[in-house]
């Protein structure tokens, strides 16, 4: 009979994580022959007049230009605009490289994607069936196929429902009932002390917080290479906000590679630790 192997599951926000910048800027952003600083900023204007959530706010304005640029914006072009998407180094191979690991240990790693990015443009990536689910924002498409409505807003306070939807095994988000229900924490399927996030910056500071303080690991890393990311990194460890910081190179043997490897043997020793304990 085969071993039961640990649940181990590694949530990711997407921009700035694992890939540099936000994905609107590699292809959408000029198709609609705007730069990036012109776009966000007319974001935060939007966002301030009319008190609303920045995500809801870029989210509108991108249907926004593009109607005006005539350019389209049905599903399948969300996912091109992804292709062009760029990513840092070491991510293309470091899924299979930690499952390998993983399971030589016992382990069985589930990756998750965490996002206030664009869900269609995630899943145009070349990564993106490495998921067992994307969780970022996304439209509602009509008839034809084309964007007329948010579908899904992910901000930095509501990215932390999703560690709840991993942790108790309720993956559907129109499902609110069951990720609300009581479940007492050695029933659910994940446990948080078996959890680690990755993300860059202050948008991911609530669900740092939650996954550290429920006993798993937080990682903040910053761009390689680039004045100041570092600085910001260095402040959350200050603050207590996470447990690691690390340049965002997923390499072999590079600083995250050794991190997330020495998290999943301290799992795997721990449960073994318990296991010989109920034996005793």
């Amino acid at each position: 009979m085969a071993k039961k192997l640990i649940p181990f599951a590694i949530a990711y926000d997407f921009d700035g994580t694992l890939a540099p910048g936000n994905m609107q800027e590699y292809d959408f952003v000029p198709s609609v022959g705007m730069t990036k600083t012109a776009f966000w900023k007319e974001v935060a204007e939007l966002a301030k007049e009319h008190n609303a959530d920045s995500i809801l706010m870029y989210m509108m304005h991108m249907l926004d230009k593009a109607h005006a640029a005539h350019v389209p914006v049905r599903k399948t072009d969300f996912i091109n605009f992804g292709r062009s998407v760029t990513l840092f180094e070491g991510v293309r191979d470091w899924f299979d490289r930690i499952d390998k690991y993983g399971k030589e240990r016992g382990l069985k790693i589930e990756h998750y994607i965490i996002s206030s990015g664009n869900r269609e443009m995630i899943e145009g990536t070349s990564i993106a069936k490495k998921f067992t689910a994307i969780y970022a924002s996304s439209f509602v498409y009509d008839h034809n196929g084309v964007a007329k409505w948010p579908a899904l807003a992910v901000n930095y306070t509501t990215k932390t429902q999703f560690l709840f939807r991993i942790n108790k095994g309720v993956m559907n988000v129109y499902d609110n009932s069951k990720v609300n229900e009581f479940v007492p924490k050695e029933d659910r399927p994940v446990p948080f002390k078996n959890m680690v996030f990755i993300g860059d910056g202050d948008t991911d500071i609530p669900c740092f917080r939650m996954v550290k303080e429920q006993g798993g690991h937080a990682i903040a890393v910053y761009k390689p290479n680039t004045r100041g990311t570092k600085g910001k990194a260095d402040k959350l460890i200050q603050e207590g906000r996470v447990n690691f910081i690390a340049p965002a190179n997923y390499s072999e043997n590079g600083e995250i590679d050794t991190v997330v490897k020495a998290i999943i043997d301290k799992v795997a020793a721990d449960t073994a630790l318990i296991q010989l304990g109920k034996r005793g």
